[in-house]
């Protein structure tokens, strides 16, 4: 599967946040699937000591969540470079580094935190950042259509898969959310053009020459 739903939790608001678990699934828009999962809870001091920074007033709101989202982020904890090292590797049984498509909410949070923590680590981000996806705009393009919530709300797994879902659920209602939004339909060849334009899943086919109909 070409499509990653990634969500973090984080000490911090900032592109530098210390990350504490990363949770990730696949899943197929086309199919309406979801498929393997990943999750690691990481040190939050090795994310300090890797260069994430700690801002006091997250850590006050996380006082303020449930009991199972803060015991979450504390049992068997790895080292950051150890949780990203296996990230990488997990991404890479999705789907090759050309074709890995990796969304967050939104994609300005989740997926820069990322790859500035892996920046500090000294290891490549294993996608392109071309291929950055936003559940967060395309959910805001259906917004009658909410989220069924799996799980505990806070713990990373639980998010992305409560977001991966939803966004299926938006995909499969796209044709209203494109005309809410002024979007006309992507007629690339693979897809059945419900997926609107521009289109979020072929990026190379963001022309309206190309790819709107009358």
């Amino acid at each position: 599967m070409n499509d990653v739903m990634v969500d973090l939790e984080t000490m911090g608001t900032g592109p530098n946040a210390a990350i504490i678990a990363i949770g990730a699934v696949e899943f197929d828009l086309a199919k309406g699937e979801v498929g393997d999962r990943f999750y690691a809870v990481v040190s939050l001091e090795s994310s300090v000591t890797n260069g994430g920074v700690i801002d006091p007033s997250t850590v006050i709101w996380w006082l303020g969540q449930s009991d199972e989202a803060r015991k979450a982020v504390c049992a068997d904890a790895e080292h950051i470079n150890v949780a990203l090292l296996r990230f990488t590797t997990w991404l890479s049984q999705c789907a090759a580094r050309d074709d890995l498509r990796v969304w967050g909410n939104g994609a300005g949070f989740d997926n820069v935190v990322l790859e500035e923590a892996y920046r500090r680590s000294q290891l490549t981000r294993p996608w392109h950042f071309w291929n950055n996806r936003c559940y967060r705009t395309m959910k805001g393009l259906q917004p009658d259509l909410k989220a069924v919530r799996t799980g505990t709300h806070h713990n990373a797994l639980d998010d992305a898969m409560t977001q991966a879902k939803h966004l299926i659920a938006v995909m499969q209602h796209r044709p209203t959310a494109a005309h809410a939004g002024g979007l006309q339909s992507c007629t690339c060849p693979s897809g059945d053009g419900s997926l609107g334009w521009p289109c979020p899943v072929h990026p190379a086919h963001e022309s309206p020459e190309r790819n709107v109909t009358e």
